[in-house]
């Protein structure tokens, strides 16, 4: 495991739980349509799952996090879509992009199959540390699922 890994993981717990309860609380719930794609990525609790319009992702207050996830090619003030759990942002512009909102439910899939956030970002962490954004098997997996819908 990537020694950066635990000296992040908790602020970036964190960060995550803030923001999913701010998406769980003022975001929407998914649309049948979207219900149904999430079934077959296999969430199990599809009624949780709420997505937000925003007009920029939500960068981390904290310096070191910023930086890591810089140097890391997290760059998620750029992102279309960032996953929280089962909180989903997806920026104005690709608001309705089905591909897009596959791969982030297919996160919020792995959220669940890990056990949770902390397992979730635990392992995200380290692979994008260790093996890049791209090369991720997280990433690969959710990137995959696009192309099965």
């Amino acid at each position: 495991m990537n020694l950066l890994v635990p000296l992040l993981l908790p602020m970036v717990v964190s960060y995550v739980r803030h923001h999913e309860s701010v998406i769980l609380k003022n975001g929407e719930p998914l649309t049948q349509e979207q219900e149904i794609d999430a079934r077959k990525i296999g969430i199990r609790n599809v009624q949780k799952v709420r997505v937000m319009r925003v007009d920029s992702m939500p960068w981390p207050e904290q310096k070191i996090l910023q930086r890591a996830a810089k140097w890391a090619g997290l760059m998620v003030g750029e992102a279309a879509g960032v996953t929280f759990g089962y909180g989903i942002y997806i920026r104005d512009q690709h608001w309705g992009n089905r591909r897009l909102l596959i791969h982030e439910l297919t996160h919020t899939m792995q959220y669940e199959r890990l056990g949770g956030i902390q397992p979730f970002l635990r392992q995200y962490l380290t692979e994008v540390f260790d093996q890049g954004y791209y090369n991720s098997p997280l990433e690969r997996e959710a990137k995959e699922m696009e192309g099965k819908f």
